[in-house]
């Protein structure tokens, strides 16, 4: 159930970029990311007002909570932009592809903890995937992006969005339940968007279709799939969970070439073939159902 609840959040987060797409090209990438995290951030808070603040009361989760609210808050203005700069599928594939590898770095920071070979080997096939599908993503003359700047910005997405993924786990392993972790990790990064969201969001105000897809934004692939995120956190540690969430980047790229028009070579679908090898090789094994403490 915990990889479940991964891979379903995983489907709704790969519909971001598709669906950001649809944006009239006055709004700015920062109103984006800024409108997403603050209206599902609240959504986030409001299931579990009471729960998030008996979390934040308690030191050694307000620590966590607050670690993690800094990766909430840096996390959609840097991937938005990646997405904005190289294009949605190159923008997607480095920020979440180079997840697992902050991951395992934090975990190692704090925690000094080796990791498994298993890890290890599936991590090694998945990013070779990555690497392969940001090869074969043909990009358009007559984009006005910048590509390097664009992997630059998606590898601070992927640090960011690693270092909110092991905050949660630090903070619910305090014992709290993952609704209270989240609602108050996403809580504080909405206080800390909404200056962001007042200077850049009007745009989005201007038809009805822009407040739809924003609205979708902040209910599925913020809301609904994080409360999935929580859960999964429970049981698997961040390192593994964010392996498992390089579904994202697959099914991204696969909305982007059927659905916007990105072209994608036969070296990037076999990026994508590895991607898959290299999640099956991670979850075929069992996972212990809790997680020790630190010590």
């Amino acid at each position: 159930m915990p990889v479940i609840a991964l891979l379903l959040a995983s489907i709704l987060w790969g519909t971001t970029g598709t669906a950001a797409s649809f944006l009239p090209d006055s709004v700015s990438p920062l109103a984006i990311g800024a409108s997403t995290m603050t209206l599902g951030g609240i959504l986030l808070f409001a299931v579990s007002a009471r729960g998030a603040i008996a979390a934040m009361r308690v030191a050694a989760t307000r620590k966590w909570l607050l670690i993690g609210a800094i990766g909430v808050f840096v996390y959609p203005l840097s991937f938005y932009s990646a997405m904005d700069e190289a294009g949605v599928a190159i923008g997607n594939v480095v920020a979440l592809g180079s997840g697992p590898v902050f991951a395992a770095l934090f975990e190692w920071i704090w925690e000094r903890g080796g990791l498994s070979l298993r890890w290890l080997i599936s991590t090694l096939i998945a990013v070779a995937g990555i690497i392969l599908l940001s090869a074969g993503k043909h990009v358009d003359a007559g984009d006005t992006g910048s590509v390097p700047l664009g992997v630059v910005l998606g590898l601070l997405a992927g640090a960011s969005y690693a270092l909110y993924t092991y905050a949660s786990s630090r903070a619910i392993r305090t014992g709290h339940g993952s609704r209270s972790v989240m609602g108050g990790m996403f809580g504080i990064g909405a206080v800390a968007l909404a200056p962001v969201l007042l200077l850049t969001g009007a745009p989005l105000l201007q038809s009805a279709e822009s407040i739809g897809i924003a609205l979708y934004l902040a209910m599925g692939p913020m809301f609904v799939a994080y409360l999935l995120f929580g859960f999964g956190l429970i049981h698997l540690r961040s390192s593994v969970a964010t392996t498992i969430t390089l579904v994202e980047p697959v099914v991204a790229t696969l909305l982007a070439v059927l659905v916007v028009g990105e072209v994608l070579g036969w070296v990037g679908w076999l990026g994508l073939a590895l991607i898959f090898v290299g999640i099956t090789v991670l979850v075929s094994a069992g996972q212990p159902r809790k997680l020790s403490q630190p010590t």
